[in-house]
């Protein structure tokens, strides 16, 4: 997966801290400009490369991203995607929430089958996933525990066939795929997960 600005930066570093929320974040404009300023230190130590002598640690709150989140990423979003929130939980683990229009998704995917997922869901409604994000030597992969439309259990294969059908690109038109391992962008080589933080390591 390749980031080219600081504005993909933001989608990948947001959602890898991406995907249900444990209470309502404290959303300020203030937060969203420190996230802002954040990632571009991240975009700008992404040069150095090799040449730091050190590790380069940008901690980020759950609360920043969730500002982010409200006051700047709409442009970002896919369309159909709205109100998305993160919880960063800890040791790993990170949930998140958003509004989606799954109407598009279902009409293609709809059958006579008595047990496929699509002939159950329809406009728009919460999805939620719970996961564990690792992180290790500029490589991620996000391993998905529980899938909820609407508060009820799916399968993971419901969320994964919404991830392509929304990720799709012409260069890529089978989407991304949750369970592939990723580059992380800009010379990050980890992302510890803390409880309510995570820290960008480059």
């Amino acid at each position: 997966m390749k980031v080219r600005n600081a504005a993909g930066l933001s989608a990948v570093v947001a959602l890898a801290l991406v995907a249900a929320v444990s209470g309502a974040p404290r959303v300020t404009q203030q937060q969203a400009d420190a996230f802002a300023r954040k990632l571009a230190i991240i975009s700008a130590q992404s040069s150095l490369g090799a040449r730091a002598s050190s590790a380069r640690r940008t901690p980020v709150s759950e609360d920043e991203v969730n500002s982010w989140f409200a006051y700047r990423a709409q442009p970002l979003l896919p369309q159909g995607m709205t109100e998305p929130q993160v919880s960063i939980l800890g040791n790993g683990k990170v949930s998140g929430t958003a509004t989606v229009d799954l109407e598009a998704v279902a009409r293609s995917k709809r059958t006579g089958a008595l047990l496929n997922p699509w002939n159950l869901v329809g406009g728009r409604v919460p999805v939620s996933v719970i996961g564990m994000l690792r992180t290790q030597n500029g490589k991620g992969q996000f391993e998905v525990e529980e899938t909820t439309v609407s508060g009820i259990p799916v399968p993971n294969s419901l969320l994964q066939e919404l991830v392509a059908y929304y990720s799709r690109t012409t260069n890529d038109p089978d989407g991304i795929r949750l369970d592939d391992a990723f580059e992380l962008p800009a010379n990050i080589r980890q992302i510890e997960v803390g409880q309510g933080q995570a820290v960008v390591i480059q």
